[in-house]
């Protein structure tokens, strides 16, 4: 009995609709978010580690966009008033990327920044381990 490819997998030496092949650098629309995110979403990094937050705890980005100093493990305010705003930004950009790329590119560009993010800054940054 032989094995079918199902439609919306992509073969191991194919890529699907807009990804790289394997072994091939990213098209440029993947590498130009990926900058993009990359920078807004290091900034909420240092600037988490600034206020003393850790951003990726449950209810934690909640609290911060809602303006709960309470979060802060340290008295911040300029810091903790950039951080909310780029909060609010990186969820701007997430909502275009998602027009442009679709929900689960989005995604994975976002699984990778987050695993950078976590092997430079470790478990100041909070969250479950990935």
């Amino acid at each position: 009995m032989t094995e079918e490819a199902k439609p919306d997998e992509a073969k191991p030496d194919e890529a699907k609709p807009g990804e790289a092949k394997p072994g091939e650098l990213p098209n440029y629309r993947h590498v130009r978010w990926m900058k993009h995110f990359d920078e807004i979403d290091r900034e909420i990094a240092q600037l988490a580690s600034v206020c003393k937050i850790s951003i990726l705890d449950p209810g934690v980005i909640e609290r911060v966009l809602h303006k709960d100093t309470l979060v802060c493990g340290t008295q911040n305010p300029r810091a903790f008033e950039k951080l909310r705003s780029l909060l609010m930004m990186h969820y701007s950009v997430r909502d275009k990327a998602v027009v442009a790329l679709g929900e689960k590119e989005t995604m994975l560009i976002l699984g990778e920044i987050v695993g950078r993010l976590r092997s430079r800054y470790g478990d100041r940054l909070g969250g479950p381990a990935a």
